[in-house]
């Protein structure tokens, strides 16, 4: 009933915003004008930072006829989207930017599988970093092999570093265009003596398949004296994946453990529904309680806190859809991160941060407290009655979130409690005890002497994207309990 509550609010919002132009003018936006004109509404009406961007304005345009001719200006959807942004990281690449996130593709297609952990994969989650000594070259290295996928049959593992593909080496310019764009490539590969990076004259070619991710990557049990740890790698919030993630954290509240740590290092956020999910599994003693809320661009949170202020509410539950919720009733949680833990992620440490002990391993996160949703090109902006001539779709940024206490401001990433940087040099085997950010967790909750925490910057590689990055889709935060279609199933 919430959920059909809050999109008939919505619509008559969208309904009465509109209803100026419409008035004012009846000419139509001309059909090589459509995409364009879906992406200036879409903006207009949802974008958070829609009151900063001029041109986003409610009286920027008196008639339709005179956002037709603005419009027209723009030959690519893309150039117009990107101008319409509040200081995007593409213009604004030396930190000033405001806008990180916003997205546009051609293909929602692609987009709702993304969201949901479907891509075309060759199954190498990896980073790429600066050569040492360069502001342009690069090299990478591998963090994990999915399950099931081309690379888990290869000869290729966690910690292989590779500085080209098909002989060329990868660039600050490049990169995308050798490895996002390519169906298949082959990686050269190297090694790193502590200083530089070399060749070693070795290669695998690697073939990208459509490949559904677990995002549950490891879930077992470390007996360490008379503590058994839980420990869960989790790599994406996948709202298609839920009911197998309840059952992991049956498995983990059926051997008894009496602590846990949550890995989300390589984690790029997603649904918030599942983030909010999660945080339950974690406690369960909070039903009801406040988990997040949302703040929306001035227009559309004016009208929910009016209307229909429960809805920017994002509360503790029991169950997913009827089926109770198997929970740790936890006070207190070890949570892995390095500077690749983003959205949905940050969410989960900072939303249980006013309940429970949350004690943050690793390094800084990546500082995404924003939300993003999924806008089509109809009139309500959802998929019903979508624009049958083209297939575009925007992820823009919509909504801001904070926890209970009202916090929220973490735009630099979240502060590790015990910094531990990871090195290409001693990346260790995931789930393995010894392995450096595992083990001071381990090392925390028995008071055994940890391994020495490595806190040296200098020797570390400096990060330059990931491959959840890359493409922006898969390092989102998105909503989806909110209008019906509107928002999907929700970083």
């Amino acid at each position: 009933m919430k959920t059909i509550v809050r999109s008939l609010l919505l619509l008559l919002l969208i309904a009465f915003s509109l209803q100026s132009c419409e008035d004012q003018d009846d000419v139509d936006s001309p059909a090589d004008l459509q995409i364009n004109d879906f992406i200036w509404k879409g903006l207009n009406q949802f974008y958070l930072w829609q009151a900063d961007v001029p041109n986003l304005a409610d009286n920027r345009f008196s008639t339709q006829e005179a956002l037709n001719s603005f419009l027209a200006g723009y030959a690519e959807p893309e150039n117009l989207f990107e101008s319409l942004l509040n200081k995007p990281s593409s213009k604004f690449p030396k930190g000033e930017a405001i806008d990180r996130f916003s997205w546009i593709v051609s293909d929602y297609t692609a987009l709702e599988q993304e969201l949901q952990g479907t891509t075309k994969n060759d199954g190498i989650d990896f980073r790429l970093s600066y050569k040492p000594g360069s502001s342009t070259d690069l090299v990478g290295y591998v963090r994990y092999i999915i399950p099931n996928s081309d690379a888990s049959t290869k000869n290729i593992k966690r910690g292989d570093l590779f500085t080209g593909v098909n002989g060329t080496q990868l660039t600050v310019s490049n990169y995308k265009q050798l490895l996002l764009d390519a169906e298949s490539y082959t990686l050269n590969l190297a090694q790193f003596n502590g200083n530089t990076v070399e060749t070693n004259g070795k290669t695998v070619s690697l073939v990208k398949t459509t490949l559904d991710e677990n995002p549950i990557l490891i879930n077992k049990v470390i007996v360490s004296g008379s503590h058994k740890i839980g420990y869960m790698m989790y790599n994406g919030f996948y709202a298609n994946y839920d009911t197998q993630l309840n059952s992991a954290f049956g498995q983990l509240a059926g051997q008894g453990i009496t602590d846990f740590i949550l890995d989300l290092r390589y984690n790029g956020g997603g649904s918030v529904q599942t983030a909010t999910r999660l945080a339950s599994m974690i406690t369960g003693q909070f039903k009801d309680q406040i988990f997040a809320k949302e703040k929306w661009n001035a227009k559309v949170n004016a009208y929910y806190e009016t209307e229909d202020a429960e809805s920017l509410n994002n509360r503790f539950v029991d169950n997913i859809n009827g089926t109770p919720l198997n929970s740790l009733r936890l006070s207190k949680i070890y949570i892995l991160t390095t500077s690749g833990t983003a959205s949905a992620s940050e969410l989960i440490i900072n939303g249980l941060a006013p309940y429970i002990t949350v004690v943050q391993i690793g390094d800084y996160t990546t500082g995404k407290n924003v939300g993003s949703v999924t806008l089509y090109d109809s009139e309500t902006f959802t998929k019903t009655k979508v624009n049958p001539n083209h297939k575009y779709a925007m992820q823009p940024l919509v909504l801001k979130i904070v926890n209970a206490a009202g916090f929220g401001e973490y735009t630099d990433g979240l502060k590790p409690t015990i910094t531990q940087l990871e090195y290409v040099s001693n990346l260790g085997v995931l789930g393995d005890p010894s392995e450096p950010l595992l083990n001071t967790a381990i090392s925390n909750i028995t008071g055994a002497a940890a391994k020495k925490v490595q806190q040296d910057r200098g020797k570390a590689l400096k990060a330059f994207i990931d491959a959840k990055a890359m493409n922006g889709i898969r390092n989102q935060m998105y909503v989806d309990k909110a209008p019906e279609g509107l928002l999907r199933a929700l970083k």
